[in-house]
């Protein structure tokens, strides 16, 4: 009697002792634990998709490839890698942009694109271009991967590129017949300990810059009697919130923080300050800066005290030093160099520190009270200063604050206080618009118990907005603000200001129902007018469990300090 088991053909075996180049991708991404893909699908690249369902990797599918970019580099900022998944040619060139933001971001987020067959290369296949060309100039690491067996090798060789020194994104080429190509499942190399990660397991190792200089740094700022530290991105890229609370309250130094650092210390931590920076830096004898450039933000080191000792810690040795002298200089993981400060001290609180901190606080209740004037006055069309501190006050514990506009971003940053770490995302030192959409949506998908807003723009939405579907047809609820003034007011300042009676010229927009645009793509939409409906409105897009927009037209004529003080025009 022959045997009841099904009988397996010898080419269903072979099959199965296989496995495609788009396989291979899959399992390398659920291996590093990136759970989501972000992407619009092109023939180049669908055997990912195969590959991705089998390993449980969620596909969201976008209306733009620069959307599904800037939602992989905001998956990175949380979980540490995203991934964005592209065609060849132009899906490839509409997702540089999200990489380009990615890269002076130091965002780990990782770009797939297809492109034609190798067995075609330079017989102008469809779409074929040389991708990593236009790469490498914006990615730590960007490489055509020719064997489909080296796929997963070449993905190790990816992430390990973009978490050396400070975080950055990377580009893999998968050509179509590399993508779709079969290889003996056998010979297939999946790295596992292929790069360096901290003790804990996270995703930045704990490395110390120079013991003695550490040393020497913990002396100078306990002996100051004016210290002040800034920090940056990097503090949140390494998870530093503990140890930045430590370091404050043991060396008695008021903290100023920018970008994703925003949210690290609680809104009423003693040492938590924000509108004095700039008296602070004029009058610190010495400035700590860590892990944040010395860029256009900080007058390229320009606008700090030139009396002050100035010390520059950053996880990259390239940003030690650029644009301005130091008189120390580390180079390490923040949160590791702040706990060996800590460990360095004797542990007294110096109260030399005291009267300068006393004078910060005086600065910045004069800084309180002239927004208060703005918010008393209710007038219309709404001051944004209005507007920016009904968001603030609407902000939960848990609320992740997005910024994508010009000018009203401007605004809210002296305003809006997130209260946790990871409280708030923007689109870093490059400066892009229309990261909103895509922000929203990757911080809902990879921390969906988080509540999200997002302050936009109106001509930033309009960039990328379209994605909104996306979220509707995804069903993540977040609560959109449209700052509406129907211009691009930050330029449309420094233009009249430069051209006076022809700032208007290309700066102007129609005023747009941004509110019917929600309702037509199946959210909710609300109008406002008045700044008595401001909060009444946040309140029921938030209750109403759906993606919302609150389109809130606000005075064109009314620029933020940040806008009016851009060299650039003077």
């Amino acid at each position: 009697m022959g045997s009841l088991e099904p009988q397996v053909s010898s080419e269903t075996q072979r099959e199965a002792e296989t496995i495609s180049g788009g396989q291979i991708v899959a399992k390398m991404l659920k291996q590093e634990g990136i759970g989501h893909i972000f992407t619009i699908s092109g023939g180049h690249i669908i055997d990912t998709y195969n590959g991705c369902i089998d390993e449980g990797i969620r596909i969201v599918d976008v209306r733009h490839e620069q959307v599904a970019a800037h939602a992989a580099d905001a998956y990175a900022r949380i979980n540490g890698l995203g991934c964005a998944i592209v065609t060849a040619g132009p899906g490839t060139t509409d997702a540089v942009t999200g990489v380009a933001n990615a890269f002076r971001a130091e965002s780990p987020m990782l770009l797939i694109g297809g492109n034609g067959p190798l067995k075609q290369y330079r017989m102008g296949s469809l779409q074929e271009l040389r991708h990593v060309d236009m790469m490498a100039p914006i990615s730590k690491f960007a490489s055509t991967v020719m064997t489909t067996e080296r796929v997963g090798e070449m993905m190790g060789q990816a992430f390990r590129e973009m978490y050396n020194g400070a975080p950055g994104p990377g580009f893999l080429e998968i050509p179509h017949d590399i993508m779709d190509g079969k290889v003996d499942a056998a010979k297939v190399r999946y790295p596992k300990n292929f790069r360096v990660r901290g003790a804990d397991g996270s995703a930045v190792p704990e490395f110390l810059g120079d013991p003695k200089t550490v040393q020497q740094v913990a002396e100078l700022i306990a002996g100051a009697e004016r210290p002040v530290a800034l920090f940056g991105t990097q503090l949140r890229t390494c998870r530093g919130h503990d140890a930045l609370d430590r370091f404050a309250r043991q060396f008695n130094v008021p903290i100023y923080v920018n970008g994703a650092a925003r949210g690290s210390l609680p809104r009423a931590h003693p040492y938590n300050f924000m509108p004095s920076r700039k008296t602070a830096f004029d009058n610190a004898d010495v400035i700590l800066l860590a892990g944040t450039p010395l860029d256009f933000r900080m007058g390229y080191g320009r606008r700090l005290n030139s009396k002050a000792k100035i010390i520059i810690l950053d996880m990259d040795y390239r940003n030690v030093g650029h644009n301005r002298d130091f008189d120390f200089g580390l180079v390490g993981n923040l949160r590791t160099v702040l706990n060996a400060m800590c460990e360095a001290s004797k542990g007294d609180v110096s109260r030399r520190h005291d009267p300068f901190i006393k004078m910060l606080r005086e600065d910045e209740e004069k800084a309180g009270s002239k927004n208060d004037k703005l918010i008393a006055a209710n007038e219309t069309p709404i001051h944004p200063v209005r507007l920016c501190h009904e968001i603030n006050e609407f902000l939960l514990e848990d609320t992740v604050y997005i910024g994508d506009g010009g000018d009203i971003v401007t605004f809210s940053g002296s305003i809006v206080k997130p209260q946790k770490p990871g409280g708030w995302m923007d689109p870093g030192p490059l400066g892009t618009l229309g990261v909103g959409t895509g922000f929203a949506m990757a911080s809902k998908l990879a921390q969906p118990e988080r509540d999200v807003v997002v302050l936009f723009g109106d001509g930033s939405f309009g960039l990328t907005g379209f994605d909104f579907e996306t979220m509707v047809r995804n069903k993540l609820p977040f609560v959109g603000v449209i700052g509406n003034n129907a211009s691009w007011n930050q330029i449309r300042f420094g233009q009249e200001r430069k051209y006076p009676g022809r700032g208007d010229v290309g700066n102007v927009l129609e005023d747009v129902r941004f509110d019917k645009f929600a309702e037509a793509m199946g959210g909710l939409g609300i109008r406002v007018t008045r700044p008595e409906d401001i909060r009444p409105a946040l309140e029921k897009a938030r209750a109403s469990g759906r993606p919302a927009l609150v389109d809130v037209v606000i005075n064109r004529e009314a620029y933020s300090s940040g806008t009016q003080n851009q060299t650039m025009y003077k």
